[in-house]
């Protein structure tokens, strides 16, 4: 496979769902970033605050991103085979932003950690996750 780039991971995720909101936008040595646009009749709750399970949707996908990042390839059957969330503010704004970052890699697992935020400001993290992603054993 070509050297792993956001539009090569963008093409090949939204090919088979394509209601994926979640994308990549950076990917790099230990790390991937994505963004999420808010959608406001989806994701915001009363308060106008973007919802827990949003901001957990897009600490998964992150984290399914990393995975990638860690083998050097796609890989669609890894899976989620935990995940946690600490909510630390409240989500107010338009667009959300995660960073993911790698913090261990074997044959069978990707280890994780997440800082979301909102709107540009990585200086009021919203919500922080820790996970980590099954990879399937080959047949």
């Amino acid at each position: 496979m070509s050297e792993l780039t956001p539009e090569l991971i963008n093409e090949t995720i939204l090919a088979e769902y394509e209601e994926m909101r979640n994308l990549c936008t950076e990917i790099g040595d230990g790390y991937v970033m994505t963004s999420w646009e808010v959608d406001e009749a989806t994701d915001i709750r009363p308060g106008g605050y973007v919802s827990g399970p949003t901001q957990f949707k897009i600490a998964d996908g992150a984290l399914w991103y990393l995975t990638f990042a860690a083998l050097g390839r796609i890989e669609p059957m890894a899976l989620t085979s935990e995940l946690s969330m600490r909510f630390l503010r409240p989500a107010i704004g338009t667009r959300m932003i995660c960073r993911a970052t790698l913090e261990a890699a074997n044959r069978r697992s990707v280890v994780g950690t997440c800082h979301i935020w909102v709107d540009g400001a990585p200086d009021r993290i919203t919500s922080t996750a820790q996970g980590t992603y099954a990879i399937p054993m080959p047949r």
